[in-house]
């Protein structure tokens, strides 16, 4: 039905005034009724030759516009448009147009509900607009009809279904006419709508899924540079800012880099983190690890090997270098590389070229090199295993990363975002770490450094079996430190009194300071309550404001 003035709920007119019958056309119903089937021998001769072009042609696009153009010559039409409803963006734009320009057609974007066209996909109803430049509602998105024009121009939309659904619209401009016959052209546009529809819905699928596609490779993109932005990776203390503004200067740079700093401080952590926040961050990162490698093939690892240079070397492969082009190359452990080796990587550093093994071709190297190490180089530049010379060449700018004993105020944020992290991924439901447990963790002196505290949580994680990981749960190597004044060590007696202090506290903290709750969830009188808490001097009105956690300020994907 198109849309006319004298129906008060239809957000569209007819400026005509005049009804035409309802279409409602579905796949496996003939578009060709005795209401809708064009007198015009020339009208038929329209249909017939859509028909043949929508058999013969593959391509949507050149389907689409053939359609258009046939429908300019037949029908005289000015300009035509097929616009396709996106479901995932609510978005309505042109898929072709006869008579407008690429930018023209680009600019034809609309919401559902604005304009005619989002108007005629939300209602699936047609609309005639007997001359554009009167209507408010049409809007002119494409800027395709100049403004002297407008009032010479008459615009059909009518909407493209499939199984009652609509998927999008086809448009013409007419020249305006008072006699013109435009409610028989909208008979014709939804003869013509129905016969491209099946077209339309399978390429609206495709792009969708495309669009979809595309969607998840941005935002994987994106949460990979999340993940190894500086700004995420744990830890607030000072020693940590500083090197925080280091990776900030040197990210945008083509410097090479030399990270130092004990084992499992989190060196390739910051690695990623300078390339994701170089100009490099869209080209390749390669990681290799030196010391993994035997020393009789590491020199193939790294710059490939033709085939035949050596037995086993069935083919030509590629080597690190190569599959970084372009981009960042991480050498972790590079103070176990051996000389021969080291010379073969100072000439990349010098001249940026490299050779395969087994071939006399050199090959240039577009590569930025982050080196990192736990190992004292100069130590082992006095014994004789490391190179001065590609010492100097790497250390042009050294960012020390801390060991986690001297940033002990990022331990609480570190513990409970491995927490999180294991309770989600064994299926736990942890909320919190116990204070006593928290002061085992910060008096400990982590030599495996958060790698080592990582691997206490996941643990202690798998120990625990309430909402609540306390001391017993963690290692005993962390047992064995002296976590607070109120709990002493030796005795079984004094031990079992710590165990029962640490419970008392915790659910007097989770019922925040509300004695005779906290004595009623552990089985004990108000009495005999009252008694445990002045054994163990334990101060009430510390507990009155207390939430549910002792620290926060979870990270979102780093671990160090």
């Amino acid at each position: 039905m198109v849309m006319t003035s004298s129906s008060t709920n239809n957000p569209m007119m007819n400026r005509t005034g005049n009804n035409s019958p309802r279409n409602d056309m579905t796949p496996g119903t003939s578009a060709m009724n005795s209401s809708s089937m064009p007198n015009s021998p020339k009208k038929m001769l329209l249909l017939y030759e859509i028909n043949d072009i929508l058999g013969e042609e593959d391509d949507i696009h050149k389907a689409l516009y053939r359609v258009l153009r046939q429908m300019n010559e037949t029908m005289g039409m000015l300009r035509g448009m097929i616009s396709i409803f996106n479901r995932r963006t609510n978005q309505i734009f042109v898929e072709e147009a006869y008579g407008l320009t690429d930018v023209e057609k680009e600019r034809g974007k609309y919401s559902l509900g604005e304009g005619i066209t989002g108007k005629v996909v939300e209602s699936g109803e047609p609309a005639i607009v007997r001359a554009v430049g009167e209507d408010p509602d049409f809007l002119d998105k494409t800027q395709s009809r100049r403004a002297d024009e407008k009032k010479d121009i008459s615009y059909i939309c009518v909407p493209i279904k499939w199984y009652k659904e609509v998927i999008g619209t086809i448009s013409a401009d007419r020249q305006f006419g008072a006699h013109l016959p435009l409610e028989e052209d909208v008979k014709l546009l939804t003869i013509i709508a129905s016969m491209v529809s099946q077209k339309v819905s399978l390429h609206r699928a495709v792009h969708e899924e495309n669009q979809s596609l595309l969607d998840e490779n941005v935002r994987l993109q994106g949460e990979l540079k999340e993940r190894y932005k500086p700004s995420n990776i744990i830890g607030n203390s000072k020693s940590m800012r500083v090197a925080y503004d280091l990776v900030a200067k040197v990210a945008p740079a083509q410097t090479s880099v030399l990270l130092l700093g004990e084992s499992g401080v989190g060196k390739e952590l910051f690695a990623h983190a300078i390339h994701y926040k170089s100009l490099r961050h869209n080209k390749p990162f390669i990681k290799v690890n030196c010391s993994a490698l035997p020393p009789n093939l590491i020199e193939s690892e790294l710059f490939g090997h033709q085939k035949g240079a050596f037995t086993g070397a069935v083919s030509t492969r590629k080597g690190r270098f190569e599959l970084a082009e372009g981009g960042t190359i991480f050498l972790d452990e590079i103070g176990e590389l051996g000389l021969d080796t080291q010379t073969k990587l100072l000439r990349v550093l010098q001249e940026r070229e490299y050779e395969r093994v087994g071939c006399a071709t050199p090959m240039r190297a577009d590569v930025r090199i982050i080196a990192a190490t736990n190992r004292d180089l100069a130590q082992r530049i006095k014994d004789g295993h490391f190179r001065e010379d590609l010492f100097y060449r790497l250390n042009v700018f050294p960012i020390t990363i801390p060991p986690l004993r001297e940033r002990k105020t990022d331990i609480p944020l570190l513990l409970d975002y491995f927490i999180e992290k294991y309770s989600h991924y064994m299926g736990k439901q942890i909320s919190r770490i116990s204070t006593p447990a928290i002061d085992m963790a910060v008096s400990y002196h982590w030599p495996g450094n958060v790698r080592e505290l990582e691997n206490c949580i996941e643990r202690a994680v798998i120990m625990c079996e309430g909402d609540v990981i306390r001391s017993q749960h963690l290692p005993p190597t962390l047992q064995t430190v002296k976590a607070h004044d109120a709990k002493p060590k030796g005795t079984l007696q004094a031990q079992l009194d710590a165990i029962e202090y640490e419970i008392i506290m915790e659910e007097l903290k989770r019922c925040k300071g509300n004695m005779s709750k906290a004595a009623e969830a552990l089985g004990l009188t108000k009495r005999i309550m009252g008694l445990r808490v002045k054994k163990y001097g334990i101060e009430i009105k510390n507990y009155k404001h207390v939430g549910r956690q002792d620290a926060d300020g979870f990270a979102q994907d780093a671990s160090f």
